[in-house]
């Protein structure tokens, strides 16, 4: 006879990631960065009717949730529950703690600079050099990203309509294009809240299936618990648990793409009192999406061991999250759940491409407001675009998911630099950006080749990232020192 299941992990991650938003977000928006209503802010003083428009707070809130809400928080999410339940403990601590920080501090700094992306924000408190690295670095994280969402929904959409992967990835792109060239709010500001509804009644369905499934006793989860503290995945030699699951879920907890996207929004907010629940409620809600999604997947195979037997079997995340949706919602809440999924990574994809042609134009110093200087800049964007979606998907997204932790690492220094030279304690954003180098560096020493590692040892792996995050510390601090002399 079925028995209750309390899936105690999964409502308590929840109930931890609204309080949160609640309290350590209100902490860092009134502490920390000391957000000014009576600020003017970007949108309204360089108002240009094309990335300069004041948009309604609720409709930036679903903007953003959807520009940061790609394939991440539903695919890594499944692919880090084989971790096991130490996935639950990521998520929630890294999204509140590391994540929505990360995200409100990359809005509101842009805010502060008058709209400028990610690699300027970055040089103003870190230096030219490291600017010009980091345009270079964001522009092909930006494209490894884009093209990432292009070939994924192609594949799903196939799925639900068969044609023609090929003709989905035509159709695709011309969204792309259009959407990158096109003023802020003609195409995304006008049907963002018809796909956030979906998406939202993706997550909510899945989520009281879930909850009625547990209380009937028809699904099991494994909880967390100290015993359970450990490595599920199948292949944990190459699968290691630290590092690797804090690259596997990245947009459920952290991930620096969303620092290129918050300032897309940081050009509309028309005033700074928005900010917290923008920029860090879209985040956490990103990790309650997360969360019901590993849930889901461990749910419906039985746990973290079923679960990698089924990708063993050949069950990607795309087959789990189709398999879930029509078991558990019908064909009809399966077909509007497919959508709210296929709508989550073409939502980023096409803000990754608005967002690199923000920032080449500042780079450049071109102004946005002529379509044909929009054109001139976004033609070799695609044209690369392109040639990079010939690529295996498997390789690229490789790249991408490291490339994201390096890149919230030092948006999470720059964050340190400004609280520092404000006079602000830097602990609550070094502490996590100390934490997340230690982890890229770790990845890098130990990951396969394949995955774009150095295969060392475990143990020496974690005393060479323990060395090199040390002495970026310790320059770091030291640095802040003289800056602050002077």
């Amino acid at each position: 006879m079925p028995t209750f299941a309390p899936m105690i992990t999964f409502i308590t991650s929840i109930v931890l990631l609204i309080a949160g938003f609640l309290f350590y977000g209100k902490f860092v928006e009134q502490k920390l960065f000391k957000a000014d209503p009576g600020r003017q802010t970007p949108a309204l003083s360089h108002k240009d009717g094309v990335d300069f428009e004041p948009l309604k707070p609720w409709r930036i809130f679903v903007i953003q949730f959807l520009n940061i809400a790609g394939l991440g928080p539903i695919f890594g999410a499944i692919l880090g529950a084989a971790y096991g339940p130490m996935a639950y403990l990521w998520i929630v601590v890294g999204c509140i703690f590391m994540g929505a920080v990360h995200d409100y501090f990359s809005g509101m700094l842009s805010i502060r600079a008058n709209g400028r992306g990610t690699p300027s924000i970055i040089g103003m408190y870190l230096g030219k050099r490291i600017k010009i690295l980091m345009q270079v670095f964001v522009a092909l994280l930006l494209i490894g990203i884009g093209c990432s969402f292009v070939t994924g929904p192609a594949d799903l959409l196939n799925n639900l309509a068969p044609v023609n992967k090929l003709f989905w990835v035509i159709v695709i792109f011309a969204y792309y294009i259009l959407a990158t060239l096109v003023p802020i709010d003609k195409i995304i500001g006008r049907i963002y809240p018809y796909l956030g509804a979906v998406l939202l009644f993706m997550a909510v369905a899945v989520g009281c299936a879930l909850i009625v499934k547990g209380a009937n006793g028809s699904i099991h989860l494994t909880e967390l618990t100290f015993s359970n503290m450990k490595n599920f995945h199948s292949n944990p030699d190459k699968n290691i648990l630290f590092p690797m699951l804090f690259i596997v879920i990245s947009c459920g907890a952290i991930s620096g793409f969303h620092s290129t996207q918050s300032p897309i929004m940081a050009r509309c907010m028309p005033n700074e009192k928005y900010g917290r629940p923008i920029f860090y409620g879209a985040m956490i809600c990103e990790g309650i999406v997360a969360s019901i999604w590993a849930t889901a997947a461990m749910a419906y195979t039985g746990g973290p061991d079923g679960l990698n037997a089924a990708a063993s079997a050949g069950s990607t995340p795309a087959i789990l999250v189709n398999a879930i949706c029509k078991d558990w919602l019908g064909k009809v809440g399966a077909v509007v759940a497919l959508l709210g999924v296929i709508a989550c990574p073409i939502t980023s994809g096409d803000t990754a491409f608005r967002s690199l042609r923000l920032i080449i134009g500042d780079a450049l110093h071109i102004s946005q407001k002529p379509i044909v200087n929009r054109i001139l800049i976004a033609l070799p964007i695609f044209i690369v675009a392109v040639l990079v979606c010939t690529f295996d998907f498997s390789t690229i997204w490789n790249y991408v998911g490291i490339s994201n932790q390096v890149l919230a690492s030092i948006v999470l220094w720059t964050a340190t630099r400004y609280l520092y030279k404000h006079s602000r304690n830097p602990l609550f954003t070094a502490i996590p950006a100390t934490f997340l180098t230690y982890v890229c560096v770790c990845y890098f020493m130990v990951a396969p080749y394949k995955a774009g590692g150095l295969a060392l040892g475990l143990t020496a792996g974690h005393i060479v990232a323990a060395v090199v995050t040390l002495v970026i510390v310790t320059v770091f601090f030291l640095e802040n020192r003289h800056l602050k002399r002077r």
